[in-house]
Parts: structure tokens; sequence; C-alpha cells
């Protein structure tokens, strides 16, 4: 039961990018239709170009949802490491929903005030967080 509980925030942080993604839509598509973007005759390109287009309230989600698919996927693979091998312990279960709390409040602060220095404080103890995963994993694996 344990080795399944490993498993909740990894779905919960899918979860939450998921909202992500759909907050950056909902608010990108009537900004680029504000911008008079003709999206239908666009060739290339990629989502950073409209940093220069668009207002940066509504690229901070954008840039929050890529950040999301950046240290995260280090996380699926450990989190999902110390299920297969049993060592889901509660101590790493709670260090799994932690970075996943930190993560929703990093995406938080980034897409509505964007402070830097919050943000680094938060990514930094989600990192700690996540390091503290890693080695669990070595430990359960090596």
């Amino acid at each position: 039961m344990v080795m399944q509980a490993m498993l909740g925030p990894v779905v919960a942080l899918v979860m939450w990018s998921m909202i992500i993604w759909l907050w950056m839509y909902v608010t990108r598509i009537p900004a680029m239709q504000r911008a008079k973007i003709d999206v239908k005759n666009l060739v290339g390109g990629k989502g950073s170009d409209l940093d220069q287009v668009l207002p940066p309230q509504i690229q901070w989600k954008a840039h929050n949802y890529n950040h999301l698919m950046e240290q995260p996927t280090l996380f699926y693979a450990i989190a999902i490491t110390l299920a297969l091998v049993g060592a889901a312990s509660p101590l790493a279960v709670a260090l799994a929903w932690s970075y996943v709390a930190l993560r929703v409040v990093h995406s938080l602060v980034q897409v509505t005030v964007n402070r830097i220095a919050i943000r680094f404080a938060i990514f930094a103890l989600s990192s700690l967080v996540l390091i503290a995963l890693t080695i669990a994993a070595a430990l359960a694996v090596f």
C-alpha cells in the first residue's frame, strides 16, 4: 500500500501541470487575438517568440508550464523508482508530497506576482527535497 501511496504525488503533479497548461491557453489565446497574431498563417517559431509580443503576465504561465516539464521529470523518475523497488517509506511519501506542494506554490508565485527571490527560495527548497528523495532511491537501488 505504501508503494501505491508513492504514486499519488506523481499523479498530482501531472494533474497540476495540466491545470497550468489549461491556464496558459485560457490566457494566451485571447492575448494572441488582442495582439492580432494570425495563427493560421504562422509557420515555425516557438513559444518563447511570443515573449516579444505578449505581456509578461501572460507569458509567465507558459514559462511555468515549461518549468514543470524540466526538474519534475527527475521527480517522476525517482518517485516511480522508489515505488518499483519497494522503498516508498512513509518518509519518502511525505517528501514526495512536500515536493509537489512546493512546486504548486512555485507555480502560483510565478504565474501571479513572479518575484524572483521568492521563486528561487521555493525552487531551492524543492530541489533539496528532490535530493533527499534521490538519496533514498540510491540507497535502495545500490
